[in-house]
């Protein structure tokens, strides 16, 4: 037998690779996702979505993702988990290097995501996981009836800060800014919210603790001011760096390493396109995740229909 060689090969397992299998699939190609993770990434470590059309009902990240996973795998979407340690995009056949295997296919669509941001206070690594956590959905049980903080100011920072209210008896967020640049509707509901507290104009220092987090140090940007803040638990979302590291010197990154593409996702390297949260633009969330798999698997069967005369 020859060995087998897909149309498309989706690196990342997140909306817009998941989209991406969906367009493809439907439109006949045989089409494989490797996913190192969860399928569904950011997306499904999500408590609520409820920006996302169409989903009022049960419009939790994790929800949302098995249902996009299904709807591909319904089309002929494979599936694989795998982690990719190296690429080979010189070819007309592009090869993609996982731990367990190697996958080659005719065009490539990189939709590999971003990773949340360390914040950078001491102590934070050396308490990761004993306090200082990057996942509200997947710890907020852990810290049922206790005090927690929430570092940041964006949408996913306030979102996760609402989130953690259903468990935490405070959650005090600190923001280095005195506005924020989440939603205005989000921010109305955190400021109005009676668990809900705010250190604004603050950074935090480090994180305190033997074995587990029993508080932080915080220090206000304006006066210069140092206090401790106790708390069990702090979770960190100053903003996300793209997964992209196995791509350098194989695409051009820009740089902060994410992709540049054009409209139609395409890369600098022919056959090879990116989509969402790792390409450069302007909005990152699941919405425009989805629209740029679905334009990249339709620009990628283009590529594939003039490339090899499909």
């Amino acid at each position: 037998m020859s060995e087998r060689i897909y149309d498309i090969v989706i690196i990342g397992g997140g909306p817009a690779g998941l989209s991406a299998g969906l367009y493809g699939s439907r439109s006949k190609l045989d089409v494989l996702v490797i996913e190192k993770g969860v399928f569904g990434g950011q997306a499904a470590t999500t408590a609520e979505l409820e920006n996302y059309p169409g989903s009022i009902e049960n419009c939790t990240g994790p929800a949302l993702s098995e249902r996009m996973k299904h709807q591909a795998e319904e089309f002929g979407t494979s599936f694989v988990y795998d982690e990719v340690v190296d690429v080979d995009f010189s070819g007309d056949i592009k090869v993609v290097k996982c731990k367990e295997a190697e996958y080659k296919g005719k065009a490539v669509i990189i939709a590999t995501g971003a990773a949340p941001r360390l914040a950078g206070f001491k102590g934070e690594n050396e308490l990761r996981g004993r306090g200082v956590s990057y996942c509200a959905t997947c710890d907020a049980d852990f810290f049922e009836g206790l005090d927690v903080a929430v570092i940041g100011g964006g949408d996913s920072a306030i979102t996760e800060a609402l989130y953690l209210t259903k468990f935490a008896e405070t959650v005090t967020i600190i923001h280095r800014r005195d506005s924020f640049r989440a939603a205005k509707s989000l921010v109305e509901k955190a400021m109005n919210h009676p668990k809900i507290k705010f250190i604004l104009n603050s950074v935090v220092d480090e994180a305190k603790g033997d074995e587990i987090l029993e508080g932080l140090v915080v220090r206000n940007l304006q006066t210069g001011e140092v206090s401790e803040v106790a708390v069990n638990g702090v979770f960190v979302f100053v903003g996300l760096d793209p997964i992209t590291k196995v791509f350098e010197g194989k695409i051009a990154l820009d740089e902060k390493g994410y992709i540049p593409t054009d409209d139609e996702m395409r890369t600098n390297v022919e056959g090879i396109f990116a989509a969402g949260d790792v390409r450069v633009k302007m909005l990152r969330q699941v919405i425009t995740a989805a629209a740029d798999g679905a334009i990249a698997a339709i620009a990628a069967e283009e590529y594939i229909n003039e490339k090899f005369n499909k």
